[in-house]
């Protein structure tokens, strides 16, 4: 079994880390161009605890939030990125359009957002607390994003393209 799994064998190893005592850290999100501030923030996210696992938007799902032009790297290689990363330990994709499922699922005992989200609009916050988990944000750094690349992009590469200099 690699680092990206599907939610059955998510299941599964939690049962096992549960008896191992291990302290199991969930985040999400779609980490479509993954640039610094992900990583700093997956960072942060795995000092909360000894296990960082991390729920993957799918396509289809990104499509749906964040608008047909998204996301820009399909899911089998933002997953593939991901499972790569030193602070990740497993990556599940998952098609809903919020990770709650997923969430009532594996009963992680850390829940982590961006601070851009309010603690009271976590998806998932009751469901964990209720469990004795706890449910934190992380600040993120500024001007790292995903938008803030495609911008620069634009910027560089789509203006003035009718001179042919390419």
């Amino acid at each position: 079994m690699g680092k990206v799994v599907s939610k059955e064998e998510l299941i599964s190893l939690r049962a096992l880390q549960k008896k191992q005592k291990q302290k199991i850290v969930f985040t999400n999100g779609v980490f479509d161009i993954i640039h610094r501030g992900h990583v700093e923030y997956l960072m942060k996210a795995k000092s909360a605890g000894d296990v960082l696992i991390v729920g993957l938007n799918s396509d289809a799902s990104v499509r749906r939030i964040k608008g047909e032009k998204r996301p820009i790297v399909n899911q089998h290689d933002r997953a593939f990125l991901l499972a790569n990363l030193c602070p990740v330990d497993f990556v599940c994709i998952f098609e809903e359009d919020t990770p709650l499922k997923l969430i009532e699922d594996i009963l992680p005992d850390v829940l982590v957002k961006g601070a851009d989200w309010k603690i009271e609009n976590i998806v998932g916050k009751d469901i964990v607390e209720s469990n004795g988990g706890k449910v934190a944000t992380i600040e993120f750094i500024q001007d790292r994003s995903t938008t803030n690349i495609v911008d620069t992009i634009i910027k560089k590469y789509c203006t003035n393209t009718q001179s042919g200099n390419d």
